[in-house]
């Protein structure tokens, strides 16, 4: 069976996807890269400068890639400016920065950590591994109640419109990627189950009002 690859990281350039894809094949780890969607261009051109790319990996691999990226950075991060951005940041800003490691690149992680260093605050691996612990966590956590969603997709369901079930099956099977690959429920059991209820509700008025607009076809012959 052909291993599942799930989105790693996407990039809106695509210089930096093949940067990241030329370390992974440096390490021979499987990927894959797609041109996932070009924005709209009112010349109707086909613009790279609006195309979005995703690299795909395995998600046993998120780890082992990161950890690359941020050893592929160290020389850069021994290279940097005192004048880069990050050194105008006040120590609280840089510890959210290696406690959000996944919103920043694995150069701004390095660099955060270094200043951090240099101010002499104390980091240490424990520390880095609770913060990673913590916000994977709060990443686990489910999305706030989806009502509104939830509202709209019994409506359609009840109108026999196939947006009902593209809700109720959205609210049901949808799954988030943390960045050590899991994946997870993104909405809490409730929502989950309402989902499942709008789904299967959508598909039953759907066949029955195919059945009823197809009926008088047979009954006539």
């Amino acid at each position: 069976m052909e291993p599942v690859l799930i989105l790693f990281k996407r990039f809106n350039d695509l210089a930096l996807a093949n940067a990241l894809t030329a370390v992974l094949d440096e390490h021979r780890i499987e990927y894959t890269i797609e041109e996932i969607g070009t924005s709209f261009d009112p010349a109707f051109r086909r613009n790279e400068l609006l195309s979005e790319f995703s690299v795909k990996i395995k998600a046993e691999d998120f780890e082992t890639v990161n950890q690359l990226l941020k050893d592929s950075e160290i020389e850069n991060i021994n290279n940097a400016d005192h004048d880069h951005y990050l050194y105008g940041f006040t120590d609280e800003e840089l510890m959210d920065i290696l406690a959000k490691a996944d919103e920043w690149s694995a150069f701004d992680y390095l660099l955060a950590r270094k200043i951090l260093t240099e101010r002499r605050v104390t980091i240490n691996e424990k520390m880095l591994t609770d913060l990673k612990a913590d916000r994977l966590e709060e990443l686990k956590a489910p999305e706030p109640s989806q009502k509104t969603w939830i509202i709209v997709g019994y409506l359609f369901a009840l109108a026999g419109g196939i947006l009902g079930i593209f809700i109720g099956w959205h609210l049901a099977t949808y799954k988030k990627t943390l960045p050590d690959g899991e994946r997870v429920y993104g909405y809490n059991e409730n929502d989950r189950q309402q989902g499942k209820w709008i789904f299967y509700i959508a598909i039953a008025i759907f066949v029955i009002s195919i059945i009823y607009k197809i009926a008088p076809v047979f009954t006539e012959n």
